[in-house]
């Protein structure tokens, strides 16, 4: 039964995903801003772009290491004010040397934030005993749909760079100052792990790396302070890896979406600038709205059954987006391509975290790679099919991989227990 201890937890844990939300948004609007302000060509902006997830999945390594020592809780402490600190950078920033310097320190606080955020919510489920994840999410959705619309509202006022983005971050870091003490602590998130845990661990290993070993006694409660790691789990990349391609394959759809979808609608559709925006606008409302129902759905079908349908919907909806012959149903395919992709996240990292018993946060920090993985890899696949053939026939990549989605599902599904008796003392 959650005690207000854990109710205090789960809320500052919310207040972790909204801020992160909204220092997202708040960048990626003024993208645009950004490459006019420095001149930069589009080839030079792609690039910029890039630099972005591949330093937070630097990030993000680091945060499985720095969290299984430390937990995440010191972690984000730290990284998400040097978020916010790196988007003001990037509005003060006089030239392009030290715009790259803020990107830089921004991505590598966007991965570190990313996978601590989920290490706690993880946890927090864990402590509830029901799916509760999908609800996070949906108030990052939220979140970034009020950056986007603070940054079009400074946009009409004619502020400037650094005054939008300050204005935006002194709420983010003064919500994140005030609700990093209250997340869990090492010892809430590396709980003891179970003789079944660690049978469960070690029926997941590779036959190869199980001959000859035996599973190490489970621990004692509370023997994970600070500066110890949780003993007794091993993480074999074998049982994360469908989650990790799912990721990667939703990431895909996103890229291609968030990078491409106003291109498209411009043309493609040839549409008008009051009408360009909806695509993406329709994508990221969708996302918001499902995630809210996502957990009570998770509870009554079962995650294996959620990301399926949703693999399904999204392929769906991209079959849309490369055939729709006018402006309401191009718009509408990229909706139902946000239904799809907007559940597969926040299972992936809970299905990381079901193996990960001892709450370490590595596999989440191993899951939560690829979805820079899929960022990258989207970028480039999109734009290269777009250049050699049209942004419509593009978006055919994305469409492949969201049907993969429904083959990888299967990773999804919780694992049984098993028997206790086939455990060995170390």
């Amino acid at each position: 039964m959650p005690t207000s201890r854990d109710r205090r937890a789960r809320l500052a844990t919310f207040a972790v995903f909204f801020v992160q939300g909204l220092t997202f948004a708040t960048l990626l609007t003024q993208v645009a801003a950004l490459q006019k302000k420095h001149g930069l060509s589009d080839g030079e902006l792609s690039i910029l772009l890039l630099v972005v997830p591949l330093i937070a999945g630097v990030g993000s390594v680091l945060a499985g290491e720095i969290a299984k020592r430390y937990g995440s809780r010191w972690l984000l402490r730290v990284a998400q004010p040097l978020a916010g600190l790196a988007v003001v950078l990037a509005g003060l920033a006089a030239n392009v040397p030290e715009l790259v310097a803020a990107n830089v320190l921004f991505g590598l606080c966007l991965g570190s934030v990313d996978a601590g955020m989920n290490m706690q919510a993880v946890s927090i489920e864990r402590t509830y005993g029901r799916a509760i994840l999908t609800g996070f999410h949906a108030l990052w959705s939220a979140a970034a749909v009020i950056g986007a619309v603070w940054a079009s509202a400074a946009g009409a006022l004619e502020l400037t760079l650094p005054v939008t983005f300050a204005a935006a971050m002194v709420v983010g870091v003064t919500i994140a100052v005030i609700a990093g003490p209250k997340l869990y602590a090492p010892e809430e998130e590396h709980v003891e792990t179970t003789p079944a845990d660690a049978a469960l661990a070690e029926a997941t290993r590779p036959n190869a790396a199980r001959a000859g070993s035996a599973p190490a006694r489970s621990a004692p409660a509370g023997s994970a302070p600070m500066g110890s790691a949780p003993t007794g789990v091993r993480f074999p990349w074998r049982p994360i890896l469908p989650l990790c391609l799912a990721m990667a394959f939703l990431y895909v759809g996103d890229a291609s979406i968030s990078n491409f979808g106003s291109v498209y609608m411009d043309k493609i559709m040839h549409s008008t600038a009051a009408v360009i925006p909806l695509a993406l606008g329709a994508y990221q409302a969708t996302t918001f709205v499902v995630r809210i129902g996502g957990d009570l759905a998770v509870r009554r079908y079962g995650p294996a059954a959620i990301v399926r349908v949703g693999g399904l919907l999204a392929a769906l909806g991209f079959a849309g987006i490369v055939t729709a012959p006018n402006e309401p149903l191009a718009i509408a395919a990229f909706a139902l391509a946000g239904v799809g992709l907007s559940v597969v996240a926040p299972q992936s990292f809970s299905a990381a975290g079901r193996l990960d018993p001892a709450g370490t946060g590595v596999a989440i920090a191993r899951v939560n790679i690829f979805n820079y993985v899929g960022f990258i890899v989207g970028a480039a696949l999109v734009g290269g099919i777009a250049d050699a053939a049209d942004y419509q026939i593009a978006f055919a990549a994305p469409l492949v991989l969201a049907a993969a989605i429904i083959l990888l599902a299967r990773g999804f599904q919780p694992r049984p227990h098993l028997p206790t008796p086939h455990l060995t003392e170390a």
